[in-house]
């Protein structure tokens, strides 16, 4: 996927519910003439058509946008061999049927995506949600486990490498803390309230990786039209690991506070 294949996906939605508002007019409209007959009902109508006109205006929006980005994607020969390779990844959230976290290189190809892992064999219900981070290829390359105030990190192999841990630091605020495989204080997440602005610090108080809203580069624009779309950066010098380990704060981001 490249990112005019998302925005020509939200046009067809838009489109699919602007044709789907149309469906409940056509029912009052056939109701009224062949058994009420009376004028007064179809201003029933009204509400349903003015969502189905607005709708329409998203979808001619959104194809717009997706036929512009298309014609102003580069010309790659390679990607990056890992989305960990990446110092920037433009981070868009789908919350459609199931909620998902879109992440893009800044030249607008794919780089992965997180979302639930769905495993076999086990009842959804009484098991801990479990999120996989993809890479470009839709192969799986971490899982992170929910389950209570903590988010478990494994890496491929499914060794456990560290945790994010929650804590109720204010009526507004969370405290969120990053361990490793030891039980060792390596990190922790600080945000602002009000505004997305999420920065991950090691022990030491360095910033490693930030998620900001607002601060996307002019020179991206092309590709990425919506300006308040969030970047993530992340420290070049970080191993994988640690990268994997620093990300798992976007679950609770997208997945759990949101």
């Amino acid at each position: 996927m490249k990112i005019h294949d998302y925005y020509r996906d939200r046009a067809n939605l838009n489109l699919n519910g602007s044709m789907a508002a149309l469906f409940p007019p056509a029912i009052i409209v056939c109701v009224n003439l062949f058994i009420f007959q009376i004028d007064r009902i179809m201003l029933l109508t009204i509400p349903f058509l003015i969502y189905s006109f607005i709708g329409y205006q998203f979808y001619l929006h959104r194809r717009k946008q997706s036929i512009l980005i298309e014609k102003n994607l580069p010309i790659v020969n390679h990607l990056p061999s890992s989305l960990f390779d990446a110092g920037n990844l433009i981070v868009v959230h789908m919350n459609i049927r199931y909620a998902k976290l879109l992440l893009f290189f800044p030249n607008g190809q794919m780089a992965g995506m997180i979302k639930e892992y769905e495993s076999k064999g086990h009842n959804r219900m009484f098991r801990p949600k479990l999120f996989a981070l993809y890479n470009h290829e839709g192969e799986a390359v971490g899982f992170y486990k929910v389950k209570g105030n903590k988010i478990g990190i494994f890496n491929l192999q499914r060794k456990y490498i560290g945790c994010l841990e929650r804590q109720k630091h204010s009526f507004f605020k969370n405290k969120k803390e990053l361990f490793n495989a030891e039980g060792r204080f390596i990190g922790a997440v600080e945000g602002a309230s009000y505004y997305m602005d999420e920065q991950v610090y090691n022990q030491t108080f360095e910033q490693e990786v930030r998620l900001r809203r607002g601060w996307m580069p002019v020179h991206w624009s092309n590709l990425f039209p919506e300006p308040n779309t969030p970047v993530l950066s992340l420290a070049k010098e970080l191993s994988e690991e640690d990268k994997l380990i620093k990300m798992s704060f976007l679950i609770n981001e997208y997945f759990i506070e949101r």
